[in-house]
């Protein structure tokens, strides 16, 4: 066999492969769509149907018209979008600080950003709480966002491409000239980091989005609740309203994914750029 025929041969056994791990990973998802159309009498059929016989649109109208739904969505929305802005921004000024000014003790401090990383959320959960309740923030998007204004990892993955991809030469070029940090920050660096800060955009909404642990102990009120604390309502001690509950997970996966579709080119380069060497 020739050269040329082993590689054809090699990449569609790759593309089946790829195809079949593709295919195990999305049956979930379509199950869960699928379900959202199904009465609750086909959800209890055994075995299971993958497409419903008789599609109906009775649990989307249930979970909008019975349950503060788009309340809930509304209030993810705003928690995850402000949390992402706020770890963008702390992630993009402490990552260029570390990676660009040789502080005597940068380094430390770097250390100690990245040990926040494998500190359980379970050990100051509850020192947390307190304090937001100190502060009266308990339901409310403000006491929500005290847990997640700093991300660890992305300090980390914006310092990587700082010093991969912003060479000290630009910017002594730009003091030089005359300009300021803030201006050296805002108008050179944050440019070169689209990508990065794309990456970490994502990372951080999605993050938010599926936080469960931590709303559902500042959030009491059901109209504060997010999407997440909102789906388990869905499942009382006795019984899973399983139709109602695939359906409101279907309707609540679309802002997820399209951020993800909208930014994936970027999520890949950002990723790929912080493995680079220094």
């Amino acid at each position: 066999m020739s050269a040329k025929a082993r590689t054809r041969r090699n990449n569609a056994l790759i593309d089946i492969l790829l195809f079949l791990i593709c295919f195990v990973l999305l049956t979930p998802l379509i199950l869960l769509v699928a379900n959202g159309f199904k009465t609750p009498a086909e959800m209890l059929v055994w075995p299971p149907t993958l497409f419903p016989k008789d599609p109906t649109l009775e649990n989307f109208q249930k979970v909008f018209t019975e349950t503060p739904l788009l309340r809930w969505i509304f209030n993810s929305l705003m928690f995850a979008l402000l949390s992402t802005i706020a770890i963008v921004a702390t992630s993009a000024l402490a990552g260029y600080i570390i990676g660009k000014f040789p502080f005597r003790t940068i380094n430390i401090i770097f250390v100690l950003f990245l040990t926040t990383a494998i500190i359980p959320f379970e050990v100051y959960m509850i020192p947390l709480y307190f304090q937001v309740k100190a502060l009266g923030a308990l339901n409310s998007i403000g006491g929500l966002l005290i847990g997640y204004l700093v991300m660890s990892f992305g300090i980390f993955l914006i310092r990587q491409n700082v010093i991969a991809s912003i060479p000290d030469e630009l910017l002594e070029a730009a003091r030089i000239d005359g300009a300021g940090e803030f201006w050296i920050f805002w108008r050179v660096v944050l440019p070169l980091l689209k990508g990065p800060l794309a990456a970490l955009a994502v990372l951080a909404f999605f993050q938010a989005w599926t936080t469960f642990a931590w709303p559902i102990i500042v959030l009491t009120r059901k109209t504060s609740f997010t999407i997440e604390v909102g789906l388990a309502n869905f499942q009382s001690a006795y019984t899973v309203e399983l139709s109602l509950l695939s359906a409101a997970s279907a309707a609540v996966m679309v802002p997820s994914v399209l951020a993800f579709v909208l930014l994936r080119r970027h999520f890949v380069e950002g990723i790929t750029a912080s493995g680079m060497k220094e």
